[in-house]
């Protein structure tokens, strides 16, 4: 699926889109810095009725909020230089947990989650072009 994204109210509806197709609950998230992936994630949380803020995690690694449908684990993995610190961290159990996952900067990680969605974000000329498989 791809989606054109000019205003919010388009994030919010591709959000809702992506949402309802999905199969799986864990999602990698690849784009530029600043292409829109936590505000795509902020998106997300409104869709599964979060009651907290969404931040990003980029000094916690890891940010667990809550929501009508359970919990939603938002990962920045751009500091992570080796794989053993997300293994010390736990991140299996995370993503073990059945619970919406959302990881940005997945590379190092990537290869080692089960099935998961993809969706890479591009900024051009104030438009993202977001793409869902």
């Amino acid at each position: 699926m791809d989606f054109c994204i000019q205003t919010v109210n388009d994030l919010d509806l591709a959000a809702k889109e992506i949402i309802l197709n999905s199969t799986y609950k864990i999602f990698t998230l690849h784009g530029d810095m600043g292409a829109g992936k936590t505000t795509l994630i902020k998106a997300f949380g409104k869709i599964l009725g979060s009651y907290d803020s969404i931040t990003s995690p980029t000094f916690s690694i890891v940010n667990e909020y809550l929501s009508k449908k359970g919990k939603i684990f938002h990962f920045d993995l751009y500091r992570i230089n080796d794989i053993n610190e997300l293994l010390n961290l736990g991140i299996d159990e995370y993503i073990d947990s059945g619970e919406y996952c959302f990881i940005e900067w997945p590379e190092i990680y990537e290869n080692d989650l089960p099935e998961h969605h993809k969706i890479s974000l591009i900024l051009k000329n104030q438009t993202r072009y977001l793409t869902f498989s």
